[in-house]
């Protein structure tokens, strides 16, 4: 430790009258005193320009002056980990991995600065390190580990009220519960569920003699039906469910089934067996529904398989119903459909922004039932409305099944029997 370091230290404690503590000292050389940690730094600092060892406030009663910087905030921190003991016991939260924040009085973030460029210090700010030292202390304590790209929980730690006198348990702690993400496919067997939960037109969620006092349209959905279980498994706040694309009501979802995450809030229990959970999902779901190849996954796969991309399509099976006569060779004719310009159908244009959207139809195969019903099997380009597609929802699709045949068709039955994504 060379004298020009000494110098501008002593200058610094002469500053603060004495009044700073290793913690603050060392941080403030963290750049050139070499140490373990800053508080082993400023101790060594001590130590060299000869001076008694720092004593906070409370162990040392002939001096009624706290740290001029952090007003001995980490003379603290033992009480932070019994809140957070408290807190882990109250909410009997399991976890493997955290991350460490806090709040600190305005006072002591201005003053923390306020030395640092008045002596030209160019070192880490007091919140960093109080978020470090809370750190190293819960995974002492409780054997988990520090984890900033997946942590389990966030440990909010606030100070804000340290330096008001005469209140009890100035210092608060929240747990912030990180979600939980689980990955899989499902496959909808009926035609009368919705794929997630819907509020009660009249009541809007609030519960009604119409919805029987349910808040729901629908009395269940391919949400719900995996997403109850695993709550009660996780003993969860709520889960949300994202999918690739839907399918209407009274469309199957066949296949290989389609992509989806599930979103678990706030989950007590993050250790779950999800093959156990699709065994039990399939017997209380009666058949209705399938879930396949349950997985854990990352935050950034709900928006992922959600994206729109050239390279998603979707393969469906129709039944086609026309209002005149058609041979089986005039099926010859939809092979012309390929490039369709789709206004938003008038059955969503209520929710979806009216504009004209440019689909393709990649592959299309049809097969004759009789001279009024045939089967078409069509691949296309994700988001391609295909009951309009067929009917041409009063010419808003263009070209449409309708149109090439020269006789009005419905879509009878729907089933999506594949779903490919990035």
């Amino acid at each position: 430790m060379n004298q020009e370091i000494l110098n501008k230290a002593e200058e610094l404690i002469n500053h603060t009258n004495g009044n700073i503590c290793n913690h603050c000292l060392g941080r403030k050389f963290s750049d050139c005193v070499e140490g373990d940690g800053n508080e082993d730094r400023g101790a060594k600092i001590r130590q060299a320009l000869n001076l008694e060892p720092y004593k906070a406030n409370e162990d040392n009663p002939a001096n009624d002056e706290k740290c001029l910087i952090c007003n001995d905030l980490f003379e603290d921190l033992n009480t932070v980990l019994d809140l957070v003991n408290e807190k882990i016991d109250l909410l009997k939260v399991e976890f493997d991995t955290f991350v460490v924040g806090c709040k600190l009085p305005k006072e002591i973030v201005e003053k923390d600065q306020e030395i640092s460029d008045e002596f030209d210090f160019n070192v880490e700010i007091i919140k960093k390190e109080v978020n470090r030292e809370i750190g190293k202390l819960l995974e002492s304590n409780l054997e988990q580990n520090v984890d900033f790209d997946g942590e389990d929980v966030l440990v909010m730690v606030d100070f804000r009220r340290i330096l008001k006198e005469d209140i009890e348990n100035p210092i608060k702690v929240r747990l912030q519960i990180n979600p939980i993400f689980i990955e899989g496919r499902y496959r909808k067997l009926i035609r009368t569920i919705p794929q997630t939960k819907w509020p009660c037109r009249k009541c809007k969620g609030k519960g009604c003699e119409e919805c029987n006092f349910t808040g729901k349209q629908y009395p269940e959905s391919v949400e719900e039906l995996l997403s109850e279980v695993v709550l009660k498994h996780t003993n969860g706040y709520e889960a949300k469910f994202h999918g690739a694309g839907r399918e209407d009501i009274d469309v199957r979802m066949l296949g290989t089934g389609r992509p989806f995450v599930l979103e678990i809030k706030e989950p007590k229990i993050r250790k779950i067996d999800l093959k156990k959970i699709e065994e039990e999902v399939a017997i209380s779901a009666k058949g209705k529904t399938e879930y396949l190849n349950l997985k854990f996954t990352e935050r950034r796969r709900k928006a992922e398989i959600k994206e729109s991309s050239p390279d998603t399509y979707k393969v469906y099976r129709a039944l086609v119903k026309c209002e005149d006569y058609i041979k089986e060779e005039d099926l010859e004719k939809l092979q012309t459909l390929h490039i369709i310009q789709q206004r938003t159908p008038i059955r969503v244009s209520h929710r979806r922004a009216d504009k004209i959207r440019q689909k393709e139809v990649k592959e299309i195969k049809a097969e004759f039932i009789d001279s009024k019903t045939f089967e078409m099997i069509i691949k296309t380009e994700g988001g391609l409305y295909i009951k309009e597609l067929i009917s041409s929802d009063e010419g808003r699709s263009n070209p449409s099944v309708s149109e090439v045949l020269g006789t009005q068709a419905i879509c009878a039955e729907l089933d999506v029997i594949e779903v490919g994504i990035k």
